[in-house]
């Protein structure tokens, strides 16, 4: 009897056993869920996490594009930029209606080829930019001076390559107010180089007379006319631009809901930036078209002239509001291509980390 009663109570006690190991082992997997914590997200996707087969295409083809959309307004504000007070335009819109109804949508375009290839610069430009944030990120450097340091010297390499296809651009933009401008093609001022529009002349075959009219009349170093004033207009602009852009971005994320779009949140950072460094730097970018346009003179002499011509008002407003659309436009572009390629680009190791 009390073989048999043994023999029923010890797999009773067996299962209590069996249930108690359950629970505790239960409770571990609980306390050990509890102390692990997420991995944390990526904010700023670094260089050594991309792709670089998918990244360099892709951001060629965004480029690309982005520039095609948005020409009509560089157009715009070269031409504003360029005219004495307001000869030709009284502002953006205009601009915009009066080069469509004398050129049609081709005006709005003109001398995009020449400019297209600041695609090549672009690709050198963004190479560096990481390049030198990836090399100071193995320092104790804020990511804000990061930034700031790598924009300068992304804009120092883009302008190197670029000004000479900026400076035939400029020449061919501007073009545009000899022909809407009877008696223009005279006018030394917006066309130094003497040109004429002619109806039944090719692209192509204008932007060889640009070409061969500037190496006639400066030699080779024509085609890099203004080429500090450039660099004291680019430098400063990329450099702000990229640190406004991560300290907009660091303060939207600390306000901003968790179910915000990271992705939008950064667009939003790059417009802001992009809005201020323009209301920053405007005196300079008009005196960089100035000399690269007409040639002549030295910053400080067009700076001069311009502040006889039209005062500290007229320099500081002159084309602003163009250079605000097309600031605003652009950085808004450009940053939703960028920060969606690098996160198409991104090495499958990193993707879980990182919120769209």
């Amino acid at each position: 009897m009390l073989v048999s009663l043994w023999s029923k109570a010890e797999p009773v006690g067996q299962k209590e056993r069996e249930t108690q190991k359950e629970k505790d082992s239960k409770s571990k997997m609980a306390a050990t869920i509890v102390e692990t914590p997420p991995p944390q997200l990526i904010t700023n996707i670094e260089w050594s996490m991309m792709d670089k087969s998918k990244f360099f295409p892709l951001s060629m083809l965004s480029s690309f594009t982005v520039r095609c959309a948005l020409y009509p307004l560089t157009l715009v504000k070269t031409q504003i930029q360029i005219q004495r007070k307001k000869e030709a335009y009284k502002g953006v819109f205009d601009a915009i209606s009066q080069i469509y109804r004398n050129e049609g949508v081709p005006g709005l375009y003109r001398g995009f080829w020449l400019s297209s290839f600041q695609i090549i610069s672009g690709v050198f430009y963004i190479s560096t930019y990481e390049g030198v944030r990836h090399e100071l990120g193995k320092y104790d450097v804020d990511p804000k001076m990061k930034s700031f340091i790598g924009g300068g010297c992304a804009s120092i390499v883009g302008q190197t390559i670029i000004v000479p296809f900026d400076v035939l651009s400029q020449h061919l933009m501007v073009l545009g107010l000899v022909k809407g401008r009877a008696g223009g093609a005279k006018n030394p001022k917006i066309n130094p180089l003497g040109l004429t529009t002619e109806l039944n002349q090719s692209r192509a075959a204008l932007a060889r007379a640009v070409a061969l009219r500037v190496y006639r009349l400066h030699g080779p170093l024509g085609y890099y006319r203004g080429y500090t004033a450039s660099l004291a207009a680019y430098v400063p602009n990329s450099a702000l631009w990229w640190a406004l852009y991560t300290a907009y971005q660091d303060e939207l994320l600390k306000i901003c809901p968790p179910w915000v779009s990271h992705l939008l949140i950064q667009c939003a950072a790059g417009t802001l930036g992009g809005f201020t460094t323009t209301l920053l730097t405007n005196p300079l970018d008009i005196v960089r078209a100035r000399l690269q346009v007409e040639g002549v003179g030295t910053m400080r002499q067009v700076f001069q002239e311009l502040w006889a011509e039209e005062g500290f008002v007229g320099l500081y407003l002159k084309g602003l509001s163009a250079r605000l659309v097309q600031s605003a436009c652009f950085s808004f572009s450009i940053i939703l291509g960028y920060e969606s390629i690098k996160r198409v680009a991104l090495s499958e190791e990193y993707r879980a980390r990182v919120r769209w």
